[in-house]
């Protein structure tokens, strides 16, 4: 964090001044550089966390699409009931 006042010291803060087209193209510059110091920091699953993972969302989704289809034929007999279908 920085004081109030105080001026960050980051080597990449991007162009201050010059004219507008300048500015444009070194914020664009600065942008992609941070995406990419981003990207070096990304942890990828192995290969048996992301089998594991996969399995667990198709159980899950699975699970949620019973539940729902559950849900959809007692509210339909429900309605017919109510309003007589």
């Amino acid at each position: 964090m920085t004081q109030l006042g105080a001026q960050p010291t980051n080597a990449r803060r991007g162009p201050k001044g010059g004219n507008p087209v300048s500015r444009f193209f070194g914020s664009i510059g600065l942008f992609i550089a941070q995406v990419l110091d981003e990207l070096r920091k990304v942890v990828r699953p192995t290969r048996s966390e992301l089998v594991n993972y996969t399995l667990v969302l198709i159980v899950f989704v699975t699970v949620m699409m019973l539940i729902i289809s559950g849900l959809d034929a007692v509210f339909t007999r429900t309605v017919l009931w109510v309003f007589g279908g």
